[in-house]
């Protein structure tokens, strides 16, 4: 039976895509269930609908908690320009990663299975942050159940695999089948550059994931011929997603990661300034390739975009001072002055 959704139910869902923040995301869901149409054809949707809204109330209910007496946070509020998971096997070598690349001081050990909550930390790049977020370890003998919900505000993926264990091949298949089950994708170079998992999406299962992805081939210090067992992990693993050999011990390959989630997620730095005054070039905004002025204002204030009548900007495009309207499309490192 076809669900015939509503155009009230469809602009919810699109919002719901959208929205990073945890809390904000429940409020769209809620909207969700309460403009889906109620008939046969949609069951399954509202039960989904409503087992997600149990789920992240009560991550976030945890949440709140860990400020006091309980349980660590399961679901990480969204900072810096994006969020990244770091994924992997067990003993893969993650949170060796994680502290190395965010001086988080993560507890690092020689068995499997350490970490047992998210654990953010900021990866610098430049003028901006990358928020990254360590996981427990992926595979049939430890479930983690709420490793889905955790992954919704993500916007892409570092998969760490140890380039010494000779099962890697293995390991990197279960990790992909276990993240299938729970609906999530971990999406190669044939995905539009910056997609989000709603953008890729397209429409269909408004709760699957999919995730830009980078292999990270981790412990490379440990073999002889680097370039020769990263052809072969490519070859055998069969995923189309780009490969870079690393090592949390000596620093090898580091410095290529942010570089990379820059260019992947396409990510856009916009400066605002007071007229009068110069820039303030110290936290820039960050959107994506394709987002606009009203983008802009409506990250400065979410109901600055209502009162918005123009803006100028400076840039490599156009002219300095150019007066633009909302939908003007911004470009990196674009200075912008609102005017409403």
């Amino acid at each position: 039976m076809p669900a015939n959704l509503s155009p009230e139910y469809k602009a919810a869902e699109a919002a719901f895509r959208k929205s990073r923040d945890p809390r904000e995301r429940l409020d769209r869901l809620r909207e969700m269930l309460r403009t889906i149409p109620k008939h046969k054809g949609t069951e399954h949707l509202q039960a989904d609908i409503k087992a997600r809204i149990k789920d992240l109330s009560g991550e976030l209910d945890g949440a709140r908690r860990s400020g006091g007496h309980g349980g660590p946070a399961l679901v990480i509020r969204p900072e810096g320009a994006a969020q990244v998971a770091l994924l992997g096997p067990p003993n893969a070598g993650k949170s060796a990663l994680h502290a190395r690349l965010t001086g988080s001081g993560a507890h690092v050990a020689p068995y499997p299975f350490t970490t047992q909550f998210p654990t953010p930390g900021m990866l610098p790049y430049e003028d901006i942050h990358f928020q990254l977020i360590d996981l427990p370890a992926i595979a049939a003998e430890h479930p983690v159940p709420w490793l889905a919900g955790t992954l919704q505000t993500a916007d892409a993926a570092l998969l760490v695999v140890d380039l010494t264990e000779p099962a890697d091949v293995d390991q990197l298949r279960e990790v992909r089948s276990l993240l299938a089950q729970k609906r999530v994708e971990l999406v190669g170079d044939t995905s539009a550059a910056g997609a989000s998992s709603a953008e890729a999406d397209g429409g269909g299962d408004p709760f699957a994931v999919h995730l830009p992805t980078l292999l990270v081939a981790n412990k490379a210090e440990g073999v002889a011929d680097v370039a020769a067992e990263l052809q072969a992990l490519e070859e055998l693993a069969g995923a189309d997603y780009p490969v870079l050999a690393v090592s949390a011990t000596t620093g090898l390959g580091l410095g290529e990661i942010a570089p990379w989630l820059f260019a992947r997620l396409a990510i856009v730095r916009v400066y605002t300034k007071v007229p009068g005054h110069p820039a303030d070039r110290q936290r820039p905004f960050t959107l994506r390739r394709g987002q606009t002025v009203g983008d802009v204002a409506n990250l400065v204030h979410r109901d600055l975009v209502h009162s918005l009548r123009f803006a100028r900007v400076w840039g490599a495009a156009g002219f300095d001072g150019q007066h633009v309207g909302p939908e003007h499309v911004v470009a990196d490192r674009d200075v912008v002055e609102l005017h409403t």
